[in-house]
């Protein structure tokens, strides 16, 4: 087999599965061991995954800046926000996190709804105010403007403070091997945080962002109670039973 070939396979492979398991490969693409191990060394030079110990996941692919973001996967994200709507109850203390997603979920809460946000997003926080059964407390901090959250130590020392019923985190990235991660380091602080200060932690992950990973973590996969993403997630069950493994619940949008 060709080297492009291999490569090909390979990267097949890590999308139907969403995990390449290295002592698995020699034997799944008919080459040897050091052949394998060759073909991932130069496969992560070129980006094109990201080795971890024992095989490889993918990299991230979320863009940089927050105007990117906002144009990529737009109906994903929102088939998200309808999977996680629910999951927010009447009377609930909820912690939300900043993002696109973040703001997805916001719109995708029923009209009615009633309860407290705690956020250190100022645009969640101006998205909910005219939701009048919701009580907004806004987390203060130093604005990233890469991210359009609050960081640093306020943010952290009020968070510390909090004890809520659920937390809808944003995600970079989300993977057994890696668990949550996150481009920024301050960004990935104050995530790590926020999954230890409620009961039950939902990561609003569309199918893009499952079995990836970025550069900095915020907690292990196992942390999470709860994932929600989008009906195409579900294409490939090897790519999400790992998580199933972990007790995670998968939820996806009724419609």
């Amino acid at each position: 087999m060709l080297k492009q070939e291999r490569h090909r396979r390979i990267l097949d492979l890590l999308r139907r599965d969403g995990r390449l398991v290295a002592s698995e490969l020699p034997e799944r693409i008919g080459v040897s061991g050091h052949t394998v191990r060759r073909d991932l060394a130069e496969l992560s030079e070129l980006g094109e995954l990201q080795r971890v110990h024992g095989g490889a996941v993918a990299r991230s692919p979320v863009a940089g800046s927050y105007a990117g973001r906002e144009r990529q996967q737009v109906a994903g994200k929102q088939a998200v926000a309808r999977a996680a709507a629910p999951l927010f109850a009447d009377d609930a203390i909820a912690i939300v996190d900043g993002g696109t997603t973040a703001l997805a979920l916001v719109e995708a809460l029923p009209h009615d709804q009633r309860g407290t946000v705690v956020t250190h997003s100022p645009l969640v926080a101006a998205a909910l105010a005219s939701r009048p059964g919701i009580e907004v407390v806004i987390v203060g901090g130093t604005l990233d403007a890469r991210a359009m959250v609050a960081t640093g130590a306020q943010t952290l020392r009020a968070y510390e403070t909090v004890t809520a019923d659920v937390c809808f985190l944003g995600v970079w990235s989300v993977s057994v091997a890696t668990g949550i991660s996150s481009r920024y380091h301050e960004e990935a602080e104050v995530r790590r945080l926020m999954v230890e200060r409620a009961d039950r932690v939902v990561a609003l992950a569309s199918a893009d962002k499952l079995n990836t990973v970025a550069p900095f973590q915020s907690a292990p996969a196992s942390a999470l109670t709860h994932i929600a993403t989008e009906a195409r997630a579900f294409v490939s069950d090897a790519a999400l039973e790992p998580f199933r493994e972990l007790g995670v619940e998968i939820v996806r949008p009724s419609t």
